[in-house]
Formats: structure tokens, C-alpha cells, sequence
């Protein structure tokens, strides 16, 4: 059975709605306004094997910050329904992304407990007119939402660009690892608690 789900969250400053199915083959329908957020969206769902449709209408009169917090929020809230009681999940995934002259590791829990650290700078301001502390912002909003314990942390960079795509890609890559289905579980929940 496919382990899929979607979310819809209207503000005043934004309307967000999410599908994602965690068993699928990197689909992507992604619309939300902000061209840089969408081409990281569609990497995340390829390189994840996620098939995610987003669609956003946000107040990109004022800024990107909503729609990209807003998107970061419905996201996580979709991931952590379609995961549901998360029996039989891996639950634990770390990886190494390197893109071009940068490396970054992303290390994540899908623990109930969101927690994010973010050690990661970028050496301009904008990627073209996208705001580079929206990734912090986004991942933020991504691991309290989706229940994530997660660490992200670039070892060197120097491209803003080639930075952000590492994180997202990083990020897609654990994801995929955490959820995926582990057969020795036999049905039951990854922890000694018996509930995450």
C-alpha cells in the first residue's frame, strides 16, 4: 500500500496545498511562485523518489519568505501523516552531498521530536532574487512540521547556489533512507518506547 497524503493550509498570506506518496518515482508538479523554491522542490522529490505536487499562491508583493516558510510547513505536515504510526520505518539516515566544490552532511531522526541544527553559510545574500536565509527558514519550518530531528551542517562551499542545492538534495536522499521500509521491523515502530 502506498504511503502517500496531502495537506492544505490557507493564511491570510498564503494557500498551500501538498500531495506526496513517500513510495514513488520522483515526480514532480511544483508551482509556488518562487522559481528557485520550485527548482528545489523538483530536485527534492527526484532525488527522495517522492512524487509531490505543490501549488502555492502566496503574498510575493511583500516578499518570498511566506511562501517559502508556508510551503516548508505544509510539507512537513504531509510527510508526517503519510508516515502515520511509522511502523517498520529505518527511521535513522545520515549522508554526504557533494555538488561541485561543496560538501554537506545531513544526518536526521524521524524521532517525534523536531529539532533542527543548521550549520550552514552562504557567502551571498540572494541566488538571483531568492533570499539565501529562506533555506535555513525552509528547513526550519520542514523539521518541526515532519516530526524531524535534523542536523545539517555544510563542510565547505563557496557557490550559494551549489550550497542550497546540496542541502535539499542532502536532505531528499536521508529522507528517502528514514522512510524506507525495513523488513526486519516486521510492523513495529523503531523504538524501544513503542511509539515515536
Amino acid at each position: 500500500m502506498m504511503r502517500s497524503a496531502s495537506v492544505s493550509r490557507r493564511t491570510a498570506e498564503t494557500d498551500v496545498t501538498v500531495s506526496i506518496a513517500l513510495d514513488g518515482t520522483g515526480k514532480a508538479e511544483i508551482s509556488t511562485g518562487v522559481g528557485f523554491l520550485d527548482h528545489m522542490l523538483e530536485l527534492f522529490a527526484r532525488h527522495g523518489l517522492f512524487d509531490l505536487t505543490v501549488k502555492v499562491t502566496g503574498d510575493l508583493h511583500v516578499d518570498q519568505h511566506h511562501t517559502t516558510e508556508d510551503t516548508g510547513i505544509a510539507l512537513g505536515q504531509a510527510i508526517a501523516k503519510a508516515l502515520g504510526d511509522k511502523k517498520g520505518i529505518t527511521r535513522y539516515a545520515d549522508i554526504h552531498v557533494p555538488m561541485d566544490e561543496t560538501l554537506t552532511r545531513i544526518a536526521l531522526d524521524i524521532s517525534g521530536r523536531p529539532f533542527l541544527v543548521f550549520r550552514t553559510a552562504f557567502p551571498t545574500e540572494k541566488i538571483g532574487v531568492f533570499d539565501t536565509e529562506l533555506v535555513r527558514e525552509f528547513h526550519q519550518a520542514f523539521a518541526m512540521n515532519a516530526g524531524l530531528t535534523l542536523h545539517v551542517e555544510t563542510l565547505y562551499g563557496e557557490n550559494s547556489h551549489h550550497i542550497a542545492e546540496s542541502c535539499f538534495k542532502g536532505l531528499a536522499r536521508a529522507l528517502r533512507q528514514a522512510v524506507a521500509v525495513d523488513p526486519r521491523e516486521e510492523g513495529r515502530v523503531p523504538s524501544t518506547k513503542g511509539t515515536l
